[in-house]
């Protein structure tokens, strides 16, 4: 099964280094592929390098596209995480 659904990154910061080390290690706890999508851009969710090459600030939409047995739980989850602005205070 593939899904995929839009977020907008919220957290002042934007996917830096911290918060790709939070989503990297959120991807890796799912049996699924996930892929992260920005503009012309794409990362493995569970590269720490590769998300923050995606330089995702804030107010960017990223596109969230999880594939295999966990999908739906993975791209909730994801989803959850940039909500809640990777946790941080600001």
């Amino acid at each position: 099964m593939k899904i995929e659904n839009t977020f907008l990154i919220k957290n002042k910061l934007g996917l830096h280094a911290r918060a790709a080390t939070v989503l990297a290690q959120l991807a890796m706890q799912f049996d699924a592929s996930i892929m992260l999508h920005q503009d012309d851009k794409c990362a493995e969710g569970d590269s720490v390098l590769a998300l923050m090459l995606l330089e995702s600030s804030q107010g960017k939409e990223v596109r969230v596209v999880c594939e295999g047995p966990d999908a739906q739980k993975a791209l909730d989850a994801i989803g959850e995480l940039i909500a809640d602005r990777f946790h941080e205070t600001e």
